[in-house]
């Protein structure tokens, strides 16, 4: 029996040139890209953990309402998939009301957005929020019951119970996740080429399209996402010592390699800063 001989003329495809000038020498569309990414997840992850707030204190009111509007809210945002939220706000929404809550342009005081834009930063908040809900109400729960209730006892409402003694003690507890949310924030923004936004991911498809040179782009692209997620990391680190977040002892423990790639260093060595 004779078998087929495949031609293997294949030569190694990597264009070394084409991947460093991406790298590199980025155009003035992907530096925007960059920006943009980077001021949407910034303003999602805000509004997302001022929603979390008030939905992790509504969930722990005593008034039922309060509390089966927030369940419902965490329970449909981290139920469902971001990307189909996305597509349900920017599409869906003006099919339902009949008017178009995102047009090419919104103006927005002296700001000046696309309405996809917008569409992709409404629809990460909510997402957001219903996290930073559950991470905000664990950060409540971690704090003594004993000072609430001493707090009331010297008269302080409860606003200024949550303001000045139980939130200020659960930012210890809230601040790792909450660091690790806009990691993931920096990420999820890729989500918003299936909406047309020019943000990173679309811009290097589009330079794929025309070099046909795949994988010399894409892995510059990853390289692009791994360092804003990596400088993240620092900056949350720093966050994290200032605050007094980790003890002394997690400290010498856990240093930047461990915190960048979740594994912790051996006993006795200390980490990167």
């Amino acid at each position: 029996m004779h078998w087929p001989i495949l031609a293997t003329t294949a030569q190694p495809q990597f264009d070394l040139a084409v991947f460093l000038a991406f790298l590199f020498q980025p155009n003035g569309a992907f530096l925007g890209a960059v920006a943009l990414t980077l001021y949407v997840a910034i303003i999602s992850q805000t509004i997302g953990s001022f929603l979390g707030v008030l939905s992790a204190l509504a969930g722990l009111s005593r008034n039922r309402l309060l509390r089966s509007i927030s369940s419902v809210y965490v329970w449909f945002f981290r139920g469902t998939p971001l990307l189909v939220q996305l597509v349900l706000v920017y599409f869906g929404t003006p099919y339902l009301l009949g008017i178009d809550l995102f047009p090419a342009n919104e103006d927005i005081g002296f700001i000046s957005l696309r309405g996809a834009v917008l569409a992709g930063i409404v629809a990460f908040s909510l997402n957001e929020g219903a996290y930073m809900s559950e991470i905000v109400r664990a950060g409540i729960q971690s704090v003594d019951t004993g000072q609430a209730e001493a707090a009331k006892s010297l008269g302080m409402t409860y606003r200024l119970t949550m303001t000045r003694i139980v939130l200020p003690q659960a930012l210890r507890v809230i601040v790792p996740p909450l660091g690790n949310e806009f990691n993931n924030m920096l990420k999820t923004t890729s989500l918003l080429t299936i909406i047309a936004v020019q943000e990173m991911l679309r811009v290097a498809q589009a330079q794929a399209s025309a070099t046909f040179k795949y994988f010399e782009i894409y892995f510059g692209l990853a390289l692009y996402y791994l360092l804003l997620t990596t400088i993240w990391t620092l900056i949350q680190g720093r966050i994290e010592r200032r605050l007094g977040v980790s003890d002394a002892r997690t400290r010498d423990d856990k240093g930047f390699l461990a915190r960048l790639t979740g594994l912790r260093n051996p006993a006795g060595a200390g980490g990167l800063r």
